[in-house]
């Protein structure tokens, strides 16, 4: 079959490498699309390697097809549209997934949409499926809520009670207000900490999601409510920051960090198995009821990945997911 091959830092090429097989408990998908996440321009940067066990090939979700079962598998037929998440192996013609991490494509997406699901919902429901009801006209607080992982947040949070705020450049403002975000903050030219606090009568958000870690940690505290939690998904702006427990004891705050791809497959509530059979209760039925929809920016041919990938990293980078089409 054929992959993406790459080095650090140079570039990829679609080319012949060993067939995979589903092991028992697995099925092995005929990819149909995959997405774009910045987790691969940090594995192509040599910053963010695959877990031990796992493939090497870039693509943490996929759309497609099941051509053939693993020794074990029930519940799944060969012929079933389906997307995944991954460990890795989505830049493919094919790819080995357990079955514990499919999904069956929603009612009301296409089998291309369905690629920008996966990362991005199951992301999100791990930071938020923990949140309290929010008390009336609550607010929470989304940074980069125009990617993949904002436009998805922005939904979800909505769906369950939220006032939302969120920051993105001011191209994409109008993409965050018709997804439901109320507040929609210009990082580049305003101060999201006086906006929210604007916002709320000085009281402040009672949930914050940060996707740029070290830069953004002391105004994210300024911006966070009495008992506010503040969650951490992704270090865009750096990994090492100075805090003040007594500040954080005073106001009561939770502190949470977290990612997706390191978390084993099976287990208990942190496996990825639990995370994902969680998110087809309770948030499958919001796709297909169309409360929640894929927000694409982009498609690309697989083939052209590297395009795809300086179109993630320019100024210019569409909001929503970035596909890659087979």
């Amino acid at each position: 079959m054929k992959a993406m091959q790459f080095e650090v830092d140079g570039p990829m090429t679609w080319s012949e490498v060993p067939d995979v097989a589903p092991a028992a408990g697995e099925v092995l998908v005929e990819i149909a699309a995959a997405a774009v996440n910045r987790a691969d321009l940090m594995q192509r940067a040599g910053k963010y390697p695959s877990p031990a066990g796992e493939s090497d090939v870039l693509g943490l979700e996929c759309s497609g097809t099941i051509v053939e079962l693993g020794e074990g598998v029930t519940g799944w037929s060969v012929g079933d549209e389906v997307c995944a998440l991954l460990a890795g192996g989505g830049y493919a013609e094919r790819a080995a997934v357990p079955v514990t991490q499919l999904l069956p494509v929603p009612e009301g997406v296409s089998l291309t949409e369905a690629a920008a699901l996966p990362e991005a919902v199951c992301t999100v429901w791990t930071a938020i499926r923990d949140l309290p009801e929010p008390e009336a006209g609550e607010l929470a607080l989304v940074h980069g809520g125009s990617g993949g992982i904002g436009t998805m947040a922005i939904q979800m949070l909505r769906a369950r009670g939220w006032r939302v705020a969120a920051t993105a450049s001011a191209r994409h403002r109008e993409l965050c207000a018709s997804l439901g975000a109320e507040i929609v903050v210009d990082y580049r030219s305003e101060d999201f900490v006086e906006v929210v606090q604007g916002a709320t009568g000085g009281r402040g958000a009672g949930f914050v999601l940060d996707v740029i870690g070290a830069d953004y940690l002391d105004r994210n505290l300024e911006a966070l409510a009495l008992d506010g939690v503040l969650t951490v998904i992704a270090v865009q702006g750096g990994t090492q920051a100075e805090v003040d427990l007594r500040r954080l004891m005073q106001r009561r705050v939770t502190l949470r960090a977290m990612t997706l791809r390191a978390r084993p497959r099976d287990g208990g509530r942190g496996s990825k198995a639990e995370v994902v059979r969680q998110v087809r209760e309770h948030v499958w039925p919001l796709l297909a009821s169309g409360r929640l929809q894929p927000v694409i920016g982009a498609t690309v041919p697989l083939v052209e990945a590297d395009r795809a990938h300086e179109l993630m990293g320019s100024p210019g980078a569409p909001g929503g997911k970035l596909l890659l089409a087979r």
